[in-house]
């Protein structure tokens, strides 16, 4: 990453322990070196073991991303820079609406009969990602599940998270696949109104639909990360963890490019000498 980009990642890592006097002994290693190995992974798709020298040992690496999936540290960077971003773009940082859709995604041999099914309607024998997003299309909550979960079944986890999190959220945009009892029931339980953005029958081709296209965007900005284009891993965490650090390499990546350029050495000596 960049000088520019680690300013902005480095105010929104998550506070060691030892700083906070919670205990715990100071890291051995750069953060930002660690956390340029897991983008390198995410960006290129490779294997642990194949780690380029330049990074340090996969080992080492491997087990800053397992300590950071299954402490709930990915998730917190990410919401970190989620909120700058979302004030960035003259937004309260609390949402107040949200878009929800899934996507199927071919499975690796490396995932489990257990964690894996048949997507009937994509014919796709794999996992299926189910994400709700803001109206910028910023990840709000996500789960990955088998390809055979329907979208109301995995709705029915989901909508109380983004309940939980999101207490501002009032309104939630779907497709047809999650009409039915889920309206009535997210109405009643949830006190969410969740509304159905229909395709009307005359439609041909393609046509963008009011609010899905959000969120569809979202979903489309996951496949630049060659990790993402499959699912390799043989743990679901795993694969939450991995989307959440590809959306967050994007979010920084558009906060650098938006934050001020500091003046070079020469640029002040001569605003001083002015």
């Amino acid at each position: 990453m960049t000088d520019a980009e680690w300013t902005v990642v480095r105010d929104a890592l998550p506070v060691p322990a030892w700083l906070e006097g919670r205990g715990g002994q100071p890291e051995g290693y750069c953060h930002r070196q660690m956390l340029d190995a897991i983008r390198y992974v995410t960006d290129n798709g490779i294997k642990w073991r194949a780690m380029p020298a330049d990074f340090p040992a996969w080992d080492g690496v491997y087990a800053y991303f397992r300590r950071w999936r299954d402490q709930g540290l990915a998730r917190e960077f990410h919401d970190r820079l989620r909120g700058q971003v979302r004030v960035a773009e003259g937004r309260d940082t609390e949402p107040t609406a949200a878009v929800i859709d899934s996507q199927s995604v071919k499975a690796a041999a490396s995932v489990p009969a257990a964690t894996r099914g048949y997507d009937g309607g994509k014919k796709i024998n794999g996992r299926r990602r189910h994400i709700i997003t803001d109206c910028l299309g910023l990840l709000l909550v996500v789960l990955v599940t088998a390809g055979n979960v329907t979208d109301r079944q995995a709705a029915r986890q989901l909508l109380p998270r983004l309940r939980e999190r999101f207490q501002k959220i009032t309104l939630v945009w779907a497709d047809g696949g999650y009409r039915g009892r889920l309206v009535t029931w997210a109405r009643e339980k949830l006190q969410l109104t969740l509304e159905i953005v229909k395709r009307s029958d005359d439609m041909k081709g393609f046509v963008v639909l009011p609010r899905r296209w959000v969120v569809e965007r979202t979903l489309g900005w996951l496949m630049r990360s060659r990790r993402l284009v499959r699912d390799f891993e043989t743990l679901p965490a795993s694969s939450e963890a991995f989307i959440y650090f590809s959306l967050a390499m994007l979010m920084s990546r558009r906060l650098a490019r938006q934050a001020p350029v500091p003046p070079s050495a020469e640029q002040a000596r001569w605003t001083v000498a002015a």
